[in-house]
């Protein structure tokens, strides 16, 4: 069971949200069969995603993490709504690399660094906020926190880890922790805050350390009164259905959805991000390029008219 919390200090000149992701990377790693590197990149990005979208205030909003450095693991992905559940996708999930020195996963050579960092916050009506911002080392949290800082001008502090079985590779712990300075953050709560994070391991040391994610918050907040705002479960959770497969399919000329009912009779579909396959048979097919004719000779339409 993976689980998030928010807390803010009583001053209200901080707020923390951490998780334990667990659970969500290991159900990554086996939708997309990734290997170790892989696992360790794209798990960071799913955590960040999942701290960032439980910060969102709007029921329907969503945000979308894109980081593509160059790397041979190609472009990641990772969506989370406001509840923190989220999904993602990886361009190749099998990817090796040596070790580095200190015999930990090279994530930012398998990233790479000459590229950018994509945020997308949706808040369900009017356009998306988009930033974006060049990619500082490909270790996924210092480039989190480089956005906040420069893009958004939060003083911020981003922690992420995944921690894998040295023998299967397998998932054996998982978290993240993001620390913003509130706008009325006086510089004494701040110089306290700095101390405090100098001093604190890794999140997956204090996962597996037994600490739970409230008292990972209370040690990274030391000397502060603390606030729970709230902490609940969060999920590898996506919202794919066949009917919205069949309505990306309407986007198709209706030539080449007619072309696979005669010669195939059916198609496959699969969704990048958790993998389920759909089934859309040749009348499916034959309906669907209608519905994209339609479409094709109503958009056409006033454009008609007005020649």
């Amino acid at each position: 069971m993976s689980r998030i919390i928010r807390c803010m200090t009583s001053d209200k000149s901080v707020m923390a949200t951490a998780i334990d992701s667990g659970d969500i990377v290991h159900i990554m790693q086996e939708i997309h069969k990734t290997g170790p590197v892989a696992t360790a990149a794209l798990g960071r990005l799913l955590t960040a995603a999942s701290m960032m979208g439980a910060m969102l205030k709007q029921d329907n909003a969503s945000v979308t993490l894109k980081v593509n450095g160059g790397g041979p693991l190609g472009a990641l992905v990772a969506i989370a709504d406001s509840k923190g559940n989220c999904r993602g996708n990886i361009a190749a999930p099998q990817v090796t690399l040596p070790l580095k020195d200190n015999g930990k996963l090279d994530v930012g050579t398998a990233v790479g660094k000459d590229g950018l960092l994509l945020v997308i916050r949706d808040y369900g009506k009017g356009e998306p906020y988009m930033g974006q911002i060049a990619l500082v080392s490909g270790e996924i949290a210092e480039d989190i926190t480089n956005y906040f800082a420069v893009s958004e001008q939060i003083p911020t502090v981003c922690a992420l880890g995944v921690l894998l079985d040295k023998e299967d590779h397998k998932v054996l712990l998982a978290g993240g922790l993001l620390i913003q300075a509130l706008p009325d953050a006086a510089d004494a709560a701040l110089e306290a805050l700095e101390k405090n994070v100098l001093d604190l391991p890794s999140v997956t040391t204090m996962l597996a350390q037994g600490l739970s994610i409230e008292e990972i918050c209370r040690r990274a907040l030391a000397g502060f009164s603390v606030e729970i705002l709230d902490t609940y479960e969060v999920h590898y959770a996506c919202p794919c259905t066949k009917e919205r497969v069949e309505r990306a399919l309407t986007s198709l000329p209706a030539e080449e959805l007619l072309q696979i009912a005669r010669e195939e009779g059916k198609m496959e579909a699969r969704c990048q991000y958790c993998g389920r396959t759909y089934q859309i048979g040749r009348e499916e097919l034959e309906k669907l390029a209608a519905s994209a004719q339609k479409q094709k000779t109503e958009a056409a339409g006033p454009a008609a008219e007005n020649k």
